[in-house]
């Protein structure tokens, strides 16, 4: 994770940051907007509700800010009027571009060299929805509950909201926020 957002141009390291302790997808990312924040004032945090025409699954997204996300997202406060992550005053189309693609074949590169390892075909092709992946598996690895990462991870249950109660949304908050103290070295991204 760590070579792999050195070599990133800096407005998609952010980004990728961003992804990987959200678990949002690409273009959950690339089109946040600023008026989908929620103040949730009885936890002194925000949260964001994606509308459900940028999701996937076609449903409202919440998505929980760990400490490294929050972090992220008022760094980028009062840079645009409207967007969260931008590009010299524009809007991301995606991040997935020819900048992604030479960065991640730069991180591994490095990474083999470094660790005296083979080049890794996964490292050197990774995808940017393998960030989403990444947190879903550091939230397993932290003992977060099925039940508990499907809603993190946006995975079709049946039975999600778009109302969340402020002790629901720390419930999800505490989740999320153990995703920050795994080792990146020992996931993929």
């Amino acid at each position: 994770q760590k070579s792999l957002l050195k070599h990133l141009p800096d407005h998609l390291s952010r980004m990728a940051l961003f992804k990987v302790n959200t678990g949002t997808r690409e273009q959950e990312v690339c089109q946040l907007r600023w008026d989908w924040e929620i103040q949730v004032p009885a936890l002194d945090t925000s949260v964001f509700l994606v509308p459900a025409q940028v999701v996937k699954n076609k449903e409202d997204r919440l998505v929980v800010l760990n400490t490294i996300a929050r972090s992220l997202i008022e760094n980028q406060r009062g840079i645009h009027p409207s967007r969260v992550f931008t590009y010299r005053g524009r809007s991301v189309g995606n991040m997935y571009s020819s900048a992604w693609k030479r960065a991640r074949i730069a991180a591994a590169k490095a990474h083999a060299q470094v660790h005296g390892e083979p080049l890794s075909w996964g490292f050197a092709n990774l995808r940017v929805h393998d960030l989403k992946h990444t947190f879903g598996r550091r939230l397993r690895a932290a003992g977060v509950s099925l039940e508990t990462r499907k809603v993190l991870l946006v995975h079709r249950n049946g039975y999600i909201t778009s109302h969340y109660s402020a002790p629901q949304i720390e419930e999800l908050l505490a989740a999320a926020n153990p995703d920050c103290e795994v080792n990146p070295r020992k996931s993929p991204a």
